[in-house]
Protein backbone atom coordinates (compact mmCIF):
# COMPACT_ATOMS: atom_id res chain seq x y z
CA UNK A 1 0.00 0.00 0.00
CA UNK A 2 1.07 3.38 -0.75
CA UNK A 3 1.85 6.16 1.64
CA UNK A 4 -0.76 8.09 -0.09
CA UNK A 5 -3.82 5.22 -0.34
CA UNK A 6 -3.33 4.73 3.21
CA UNK A 7 -3.41 8.29 3.95
CA UNK A 8 -6.64 8.99 2.16
CA UNK A 9 -7.91 5.78 3.99
CA UNK A 10 -7.22 6.94 7.40
CA UNK A 11 -8.46 10.06 6.34
CA UNK A 12 -11.58 8.42 5.31
CA UNK A 13 -12.19 6.49 8.74
CA UNK A 14 -11.37 9.21 10.84
CA UNK A 15 -14.60 10.99 8.69
CA UNK A 16 -17.01 8.20 9.42
CA UNK A 17 -20.31 9.03 10.35
CA UNK A 18 -20.15 6.89 14.25
CA UNK A 19 -17.05 8.34 14.87
CA UNK A 20 -15.78 5.42 15.67
CA UNK A 21 -12.63 3.57 14.75
CA UNK A 22 -12.68 -0.18 14.01
CA UNK A 23 -8.98 -1.72 13.27
CA UNK A 24 -8.36 -3.73 10.32
CA UNK A 25 -7.75 -6.70 12.46
CA UNK A 26 -11.11 -5.99 14.34
CA UNK A 27 -13.23 -5.86 11.41
CA UNK A 28 -11.18 -9.20 10.37
CA UNK A 29 -12.32 -10.68 13.62
CA UNK A 30 -15.94 -9.03 13.27
CA UNK A 31 -16.14 -10.98 10.22
CA UNK A 32 -15.58 -14.73 11.20
CA UNK A 33 -17.87 -13.99 14.22
CA UNK A 34 -20.85 -12.95 11.98
CA UNK A 35 -19.78 -16.18 9.16
CA UNK A 36 -19.93 -18.71 12.46
CA UNK A 37 -23.47 -17.53 13.04
CA UNK A 38 -24.03 -18.29 9.87
CA UNK A 39 -26.08 -15.22 9.19
CA UNK A 40 -25.44 -12.04 6.63
CA UNK A 41 -27.54 -9.74 8.58
CA UNK A 42 -25.59 -9.19 11.47
CA UNK A 43 -23.89 -5.54 11.78
CA UNK A 44 -21.79 -4.74 14.96
CA UNK A 45 -23.16 -2.67 17.23
CA UNK A 46 -21.48 -0.32 19.92
CA UNK A 47 -23.59 1.23 22.49
CA UNK A 48 -22.96 2.78 25.66
CA UNK A 49 -25.00 2.26 28.78
CA UNK A 50 -25.39 3.01 32.32
CA UNK A 51 -23.52 0.67 35.12
CA UNK A 52 -20.16 -0.46 35.73
CA UNK A 53 -18.01 0.70 38.46
CA UNK A 54 -17.28 3.96 36.83
CA UNK A 55 -20.63 4.55 35.53
CA UNK A 56 -21.30 4.16 31.80
CA UNK A 57 -20.06 0.64 30.54
CA UNK A 58 -19.69 -0.42 26.93
CA UNK A 59 -21.57 -2.91 25.20
CA UNK A 60 -20.73 -4.33 21.64
CA UNK A 61 -22.93 -7.14 20.12
CA UNK A 62 -24.48 -8.19 16.63
CA UNK A 63 -27.71 -6.87 16.23
CA UNK A 64 -29.89 -6.74 13.18
CA UNK A 65 -32.17 -4.01 13.92
CA UNK A 66 -32.24 -1.09 12.58
CA UNK A 67 -33.27 2.04 15.45
CA UNK A 68 -34.51 5.51 14.45
CA UNK A 69 -31.30 7.30 14.35
CA UNK A 70 -29.26 4.99 14.67
CA UNK A 71 -25.71 6.04 12.91
CA UNK A 72 -23.49 3.54 10.59
CA UNK A 73 -20.36 3.25 9.05
CA UNK A 74 -18.50 0.63 6.84
CA UNK A 75 -15.38 -0.81 7.63
CA UNK A 76 -13.95 -3.64 5.22
CA UNK A 77 -16.95 -4.63 4.59
CA UNK A 78 -18.31 -4.77 8.14
CA UNK A 79 -21.01 -2.36 9.35
CA UNK A 80 -20.51 -1.02 12.64
CA UNK A 81 -23.56 1.43 14.50
CA UNK A 82 -23.99 3.97 17.18
CA UNK A 83 -27.04 4.61 18.03
CA UNK A 84 -27.66 8.76 18.74
CA UNK A 85 -27.29 8.73 22.34
CA UNK A 86 -23.91 6.80 22.61
CA UNK A 87 -22.09 8.36 19.49
CA UNK A 88 -20.85 11.54 21.38
CA UNK A 89 -19.46 9.29 24.04
CA UNK A 90 -17.94 7.49 21.62
CA UNK A 91 -16.80 9.81 19.10
CA UNK A 92 -13.10 9.04 18.05
CA UNK A 93 -13.17 5.95 19.61
CA UNK A 94 -10.81 2.99 18.52
CA UNK A 95 -12.22 -0.48 18.66
CA UNK A 96 -9.20 -2.99 18.37
CA UNK A 97 -9.00 -6.97 18.73
CA UNK A 98 -6.43 -8.16 21.23
CA UNK A 99 -5.07 -11.76 20.93
CA UNK A 100 -2.10 -11.75 23.65
CA UNK A 101 -1.31 -13.16 26.50
CA UNK A 102 -2.10 -10.12 28.94
CA UNK A 103 -5.20 -9.61 27.13
CA UNK A 104 -7.60 -11.10 24.24
CA UNK A 105 -10.72 -9.72 22.53
CA UNK A 106 -12.38 -6.42 21.83
CA UNK A 107 -10.67 -3.40 23.09
CA UNK A 108 -11.98 -0.12 23.47
CA UNK A 109 -9.75 3.54 23.37
CA UNK A 110 -11.57 6.29 24.05
CA UNK A 111 -10.35 9.48 24.17
CA UNK A 112 -13.84 10.57 26.12
CA UNK A 113 -13.24 8.23 29.08
CA UNK A 114 -11.90 10.37 31.94
CA UNK A 115 -11.15 7.73 34.31
CA UNK A 116 -12.00 3.65 33.78
CA UNK A 117 -11.79 0.87 35.81
CA UNK A 118 -9.65 -1.73 36.62
CA UNK A 119 -11.58 -4.54 34.55
CA UNK A 120 -11.89 -1.92 31.39
CA UNK A 121 -15.13 -2.54 30.86
CA UNK A 122 -16.80 0.91 32.33
CA UNK A 123 -16.05 4.33 32.32
CA UNK A 124 -16.39 7.72 33.17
Amino acid sequence: MTTEAHTESTEATKAAPTGVILTDVAAANVKRLIAQEGRDDLRLRIAVQPGGCSGLRYQLFFDERSLDGDIVAEFDGVEVVVDRMSSPYLAGATIDFADRIDAQGFTIDNPNAQNSCACGDSFH
